[in-house]
């Protein structure tokens, strides 16, 4: 049993009557291209946000440039765009890092690749990064998204313009992971990602703590993906212009080692 609940993802449309002819028509486009709904799946809450690449750009950021600070932070790289006159319409925690809060896998900034791709295969008992198989979401130059095993991303040998790797991968090839148990008392709040399309990019976050199995089903059975990569839990948050925050409650996040964000084109 699942239900969708549709929002207003901008608080700029609220304010639409009082605006310009241009501005209003701005709003909707803006409202299209990052489109963020409530989603009840199997008596579960979840926000879901979907991004149209072709409309907005979405981007991978985990140091200051200038300073080479780390941002760690949703709201601290919401600052660092706001000095430079950009909005953020959106925000998420991107792939699993460790103890040094450095990604563990593949990070890809703008074309420059920071950490390679991690193949070891570890022991799954040390964390989800090794319950195989991982993942990549990767954009590409050409402005398509797309998420694949670590070895499939391996050997198709694409350079990514931004990619983040984490795991296990929720859902390949149309079928669920098959390391997840349907009756799993393992509960956490889950972040997952999949590009449902080349260009449409769907995040998601349950709004209370949820076992793979179901997080997996979210995106097969509800959001129709044929591949979703787990992103992280517990510390997991999505942030919606407007909106704010949804996922883990506040006091359990923890340090992010890279953040994907969309920001508002500038004004002219």
């Amino acid at each position: 049993m699942s239900a969708t609940i549709h929002r207003p993802s901008r608080l700029l449309c609220l304010l639409a009557p009082l605006l310009l002819l241009g501005g209003v028509a701005g709003c909707s486009r803006q409202a299209q291209a990052v489109n963020s709904t409530e989603h009840v799946f199997e008596s579960q809450n979840f926000r879901v946000v979907s991004i149209d690449l072709k409309r907005e750009t979405l981007s991978l950021h985990w140091k200051d440039p200038e300073s080479g600070a780390a941002f760690g932070t949703i709201n601290a790289l919401r600052q660092w765009g706001m000095s430079r006159g950009q909005r953020m319409l959106f925000a998420a925690n991107a792939g699993i890092y460790d103890r040094q809060f450095a990604p563990l896998g593949l990070y890809v900034e703008n074309g420059k690749t920071v950490v390679p791709l991690n193949l070891a295969h570890g022991n799954p008992a040390s964390g989800n990064f090794s319950l195989l198989p991982n993942g990549v979401f990767a954009i590409y130059p050409d402005g398509r998204a797309e998420v694949r095993t670590s070895a499939d991303f391996k050997a198709e040998g694409r350079s990514a313009q931004w990619a983040s790797q984490s795991g296990p991968m929720l859902v390949i090839d149309g079928k669920l992971n098959d390391q997840f148990i349907d009756d799993s008392n393992s509960l956490k709040w889950r972040s997952g990602v999949c590009a449902k399309t080349p260009h449409q990019v769907v995040f998601a976050v349950s709004e209370a703590p949820v076992n793979f199995h179901t997080f997996a089903r979210l995106f097969k059975e509800e959001l129709g993906c044929r591949n979703a990569l787990y992103l992280d839990g517990t510390i997991s948050q999505l942030y919606v212009e407007g909106e704010g925050y949804a996922g883990a409650p506040t006091f359990m996040v923890k340090p992010y080692a890279g953040i994907f964000a969309v920001f508002a084109h500038p004004t002219p």
